[in-house]
């Protein structure tokens, strides 16, 4: 797992993602459950070329759900990393 692409799934953008963009210059991406604080940094400035301040993660354990009848599934657990960047860059997401 040394590819930014292993680290980095996808950008989420959600309203309060948005906010955070706009106010504190903070991005937040689904990454790999497996990728430390180190690895995004590396990650988001490899693929973006920008300077990383901070990294905040969080783990959030998947929901559970009833699949046909009576079974019950669980959907994948995911990491989440908020990205602060340097103060005057910016992403151009969408």
């Amino acid at each position: 797992m040394n590819e930014a692409f292993d680290h980095i799934q996808t950008v989420i953008l959600t309203e309060k993602a948005t906010l955070l963009s706009e106010k504190h210059n903070q991005y937040v991406f689904r990454v790999s459950p497996r990728a430390n604080k180190l690895d995004i940094k590396r990650a988001v400035e490899q693929l973006f070329k920008k300077t990383v301040v901070n990294v905040n993660t969080a783990n959030y354990a998947g929901k559970k759900k009833r699949e046909r009848t009576a079974q019950l599934g669980r959907r994948a657990h995911w990491k989440k990393a908020v990205v602060t960047l340097k103060e005057g860059e910016k992403l151009d997401l969408v």
